[in-house]
């Protein structure tokens, strides 16, 4: 199947695979870099100390093998072993010197002679890169001593071209880089497999998102890693969620539609018969329409506000308000607030302020005078307590008055619609309402527990 869906980039910030793979590369560059520089740095030094240390060997077989003879020179007791030093500009060379007495240089120096700096330190053994032959940097290690027989100090240096020493810092370099980056590239393929390997869960939900848009699924029922498997959970919930609400709101039009049609066809009845009574029959079957799409509606509003996250009413302020408004109604009525002031419900608060309403009017209109609301707190809900001291109503009648228009005293204006609107109300919102005695007042009493809000 061919996946229409088109991404806005508006609302699009990039590929999360590419960003994981830049963000890696970029890491194992500077990681690769830094390291490759100290490790060129760590091995380069020790080529270059194995190099000095040839030197200094050859230096103090020189001055071992140094001595004075009756001229005030020096010359050597037994020859150096290398050939180098015999063959003309050969790249090894040695040249001993003292101040007022002409160098003593090796052959292979030929007509070129070793520059002598000016320190003086005597017995300290000096390293350090000279280029005074043009065409090649020279790599010298120098000491000042001071022979027996002699006053003069004498300064003895050995001196190599730094072709081989640079030609193998080149080598290692060079296999340093290969070698460095042969492994930056093996690691930016692992990570960009593991970017793409790990994601791949998240491009298969995706898929199946399609798949439910489109009707071909239901729900994601594919098995995912731990880490994405509670988001296809609260994606499920969410759907079956939207699933209830579609489904409530179909039942409630046709609900609706069905309570609408009697009053309808005894009203085309009555104009078709042409009834001498039919301006009555309208404003009665007109009230009975009104009364059934006012407790449609109620019920529409619940169910669009129930999926609110933010669903939170303070049930104090929602008491306060009802009984300042019940009041002027019923100004003989006193109504007594009691409990938890704090306590919040998981509901609306226009739905819990019309809940109420219902419940506290009921409770003044058919009472002799109190009413007492108590609100309580626990495991998880918030109970409101409605007593009245009327002449309550008996146990066998009580479900009765949850049945649409149902009134058990009709010298009272109403609809009896009122606790019919509130049960529906409280069920949408996961809640329950009972009608109990009550045991202080001697009427009815009203117990209402919705969700409390966390």
């Amino acid at each position: 199947m061919v996946d229409n869906h088109v991404v806005d980039p508006r609302r699009a910030t990039g590929s999360l695979t590419r960003r994981m793979i830049g963000v890696a590369a970029l890491w194992i560059v500077v990681l690769l870099l830094g390291g490759g520089i100290a490790l060129d740095r760590l091995l380069g030094s020790a080529i270059t100390r194995t190099f000095d240390n040839q030197l200094e060997y050859v230096l103090n077989a020189m001055i071992t093998s140094s001595e004075i003879d009756p001229a005030g020179e020096v010359h050597f007791n037994r020859p150096l072993a290398d050939q180098r030093f015999l063959d003309p500009n050969s790249g090894l060379y040695w040249q001993v010197s003292a101040p007022g007495v002409e160098p003593f240089p090796s052959r292979s120096l030929w007509d070129r002679q070793l520059r002598i700096p000016k320190h003086v330190d005597v017995n300290a053994i000096h390293t350090y890169d000279s280029h005074e032959f043009p065409d090649d940097t020279l790599r010298i290690v120098e000491r000042n001593v001071t022979l027996p027989g002699s006053t003069a100090l004498w300064r003895f240096q050995v001196a190599q071209t730094r072709t081989g020493l640079d030609d193998q810092i080149a080598v290692l370099r060079k296999t340093i880089i290969r070698a460095f980056v042969i492994l930056g590239l093996g690691l930016i393929i692992m990570a960009a497999l593991q970017a793409t390997f790990g994601l791949w869960p998240l491009r298969r939900v995706r898929r199946s998102i399609a798949q439910v848009r489109t009707g071909e699924i239901a729900r994601i029922d594919d098995r995912l890693p731990i880490e994405i498997a509670p988001m296809v959970e609260e994606l499920n919930d969410l759907l079956a969620h939207n699933e209830r609400q579609a489904e409530e709101a179909r039942r409630h039009a046709g609900n609706l539609a069905h309570a609408l049609k009697t009053p309808l066809t005894v009203i085309m009845n009555e104009a078709t018969a042409g009834s001498s009574d039919l301006v009555a029959t309208v404003i009665r079957e007109a009230r009975t329409m009104r009364r059934q799409v006012d407790h449609h509606l109620a019920r529409a509003r619940a169910v669009g506000r129930r999926g609110s996250a933010q669903s939170r009413a303070d049930v104090w302020i929602a008491l306060k308000a009802v009984e300042r408004a019940v009041s002027r109604l019923y100004r003989h009525v006193t109504i007594d607030l009691a409990g938890d002031k704090q306590a919040v419900a998981h509901v609306e608060h226009q739905d819990l302020e019309e809940m109420l309403g219902n419940l506290i009017e009921n409770a003044a209109k058919y009472g002799q005078g109190r009413v007492f609301v108590t609100v309580v707190r626990e495991a998880g809900f918030v109970e409101v307590i409605v007593e009245d001291d009327g002449p309550g109503i008996p146990e066998a009648e009580r479900t009765l008055l949850f049945e649409r228009g149902a009134r058990l005293d009709t010298g009272k204006p109403g609809t009896g619609l009122g606790l019919a609107i509130v049960r529906d109300v409280v069920e949408i919102y996961e809640g329950t309402i009972a009608l109990e005695e009550s045991e202080d007042l001697g009427g009815l009493l009203v117990r209402l527990r919705l969700p409390a809000a966390v």
